[in-house]
């Protein structure tokens, strides 16, 4: 594979032709906020908040889904992306009904910590304030529509790792949510092996362990990454004959 050079922030690097803009900030350490992006998972590019500024195009572009390229000029923390960055953050919260004071996952949410990082200290938008259920049909999960942010981790974690592919998107716009099969309640599913990865890797209070209370819920999002190496150095294949 061969190497392209591109300049980030004003200093030359250097980067392997098709990698992701994100993954080489990564190894540059430069901290770039991302919600949808979980490493082991394919990219969606659907939160924006990893926005970058590159030379030549006349829009943002989302570094998780932009591979790089020879001679590549990158900005990444610009006053236009801290301004767009908190613009989606706001929306987000806007969008739904994140009430931290009573979510689960108050001080372990990815949303608010993304919030506090930006400095996003009010939301300059209506509420939208819609009207939406909680699925606790599940023995031991539950579903709450007002916590999600439509990251669609869920979804890839469900299909790419455990392969059952429960999750799935329906509607369009602010109406869309996630739904169980083919949208009826999580407990009556008979694709879900339960196994808890949508919830691991949920950012926000829409997945959790039921009987959790307020600031009790942490996630281990680092369970992909050992269940990954277990898979490519081939620890989970049992002998011949001891299946």
């Amino acid at each position: 594979m061969s190497v392209v050079t591109l300049t980030v922030n004003d200093e030359l690097v250097s980067a392997q032709e098709g990698q992701s803009l994100l993954s080489l900030l990564e190894e540059l350490g430069i901290q770039i906020p991302t919600l949808c992006h979980l490493e082991g998972l394919s990219e969606r590019g659907g939160c924006r908040l990893c926005l970058v500024e590159v030379e030549g195009s006349n829009r943002l572009l989302a570094s998780c889904v932009t591979p790089v390229q020879e001679g590549m000029v990158v900005r990444t923390h610009s006053d236009r992306l801290l301004k767009y960055r908190r613009m989606i953050l706001e929306l987000l919260f806007a969008e739904r009904n994140h009430v931290c004071a009573v979510c689960v996952m108050n001080g372990h949410c990815e949303l608010q910590d993304q919030a506090v990082n930006l400095g996003m200290d009010h939301v300059r938008y209506p509420y939208l304030n819609p009207d939406l259920p909680v699925d606790a049909s599940h023995e031991r999960f539950v579903l709450d529509h007002n916590r999600c942010i439509l990251c669609t981790r869920c979804v890839r974690v469900c299909d790419e790792i455990e392969g059952a592919h429960v999750w799935d998107v329906m509607g369009r716009g602010v109406n869309s949510r996630i739904i169980a099969d083919l949208n009826q309640p999580w407990g009556t599913s008979q694709s879900c092996t339960s196994c808890g990865k949508c919830v691991q890797v949920c950012p926000t209070g829409a997945l959790t362990t039921r009987g959790v209370t307020v600031a009790e819920m942490e996630k281990q999002h680092d369970f992909l990454r050992w269940i990954l190496d277990g898979r490519n150095k081939k620890q989970w294949h049992y002998p011949a004959g001891e299946q």
